[in-house]
């Protein structure tokens, strides 16, 4: 049987908003700026991001972990929508990951 969605699943209402903005992009949308900007300023803002968070945990501040952290969900969620990946399919990627040994999980992959 599914697992059912929470109604206040945040990562899927970021999402939909981030679709909203790529559909009916807005001067003012940070959102629809990076998508016009295209995949590469996407991807500078998801390296940036993810060097914060580095920087961050380095740290070992909680607070600021956490806002690092927030900041390159949200980007890669902008990536995904780029592509239009839904988040659901990152899920079915860790469900299938569940409960298998990373050491394994890496050997199964070809490439």
């Amino acid at each position: 049987m599914p697992m059912e969605k929470p109604k206040d699943d945040i990562i899927a209402a970021v999402y939909r908003v981030i679709q909203e903005r790529k559909a009916n992009p807005s001067e003012s949308s940070y959102t629809a700026s990076l998508m016009a900007k295209g995949v590469d300023k996407i991807l500078k803002k998801v390296g940036e991001e993810a060097t914060e968070v580095v920087i961050a945990g380095k740290g070992g501040k909680r607070e600021e972990i956490v806002y690092e952290t927030a900041d390159l969900i949200f980007h890669n969620l902008v990536l995904l929508g780029f592509y239009d990946i839904d988040p659901e399919e990152v899920y079915a990627e860790l469900r299938r990951r569940f409960g298998i040994s990373g050491i394994e999980e890496k050997e199964s992959r070809v490439g």
